[in-house]
């Protein structure tokens, strides 16, 4: 299985809103104890032995708009089809904090979702979305730090969003659809 975590490299993009994937890889890690601490093919990374199961955790580290690049070089090296890539990323038209998973899905003119279809030929993985609401021009409030109120919220709906992924490599992606969905 493969978890990416979408988001933008540099500190300057810590804790803005489009780099909740890269906070949900980051919980997964911390609650597990261990780091993300290899980096090739455009991806900090690290195998984690689940249930069984060796899962990557990945984080791309091209600009969200080139986060294919990591996920297709994964996809092919470790023959993981699609439907065993879960994405996590932002989504400004989601009511913010609110955590959605779904199976598959366009893009919904998510720049990371469409380089990661085009690069894995498919729109047939799974995602879970983190709402983070729209606000003014989305290219600058994706990218700007948030005010601590908000951060309380987002963390909250980080930590969902691991639970999810956790749930996802446990026990499926139904199992993990039904508790991150029903609230």
């Amino acid at each position: 299985m493969l978890i990416v975590g979408l988001g933008n490299p540099g500190a300057q993009y810590d804790g803005t809103p489009h780099n909740v994937g890269f906070a949900t890889v980051d919980e997964i890690a911390q609650r597990h104890r261990f780091r993300l601490s290899t980096f090739k093919n455009h991806a900090r990374y690290t195998t984690w032995e689940h249930d069984g199961k060796s899962v990557l955790l990945v984080k791309p580290m091209t600009f969200m708009n080139l986060s294919g690049r990591a996920v297709a070089h994964f996809a092919k090296q470790y023959a993981i089809p699609p439907d065993k890539i879960l994405v996590v990323a932002d989504d400004l038209d989601s009511e913010f904090g609110r955590v959605r998973m779904k199976p598959k899905g366009s893009s919904g003119g998510h720049n990371g979702h469409k380089s990661i279809a085009q690069a894995i030929h498919s729109e047939e993985y799974p995602r879970v979305k983190i709402g983070i609401g729209k606000r003014g021009d989305a290219a600058d409030y994706v990218t700007s730090k948030l005010p601590p109120a908000d951060r309380a919220a987002l963390e909250k709906a980080v930590s969902k969003a691991a639970t999810a992924c956790e749930v996802f490599v446990e026990q499926g992606l139904e199992a993990a659809m039904q508790a991150c969905n029903s609230d």
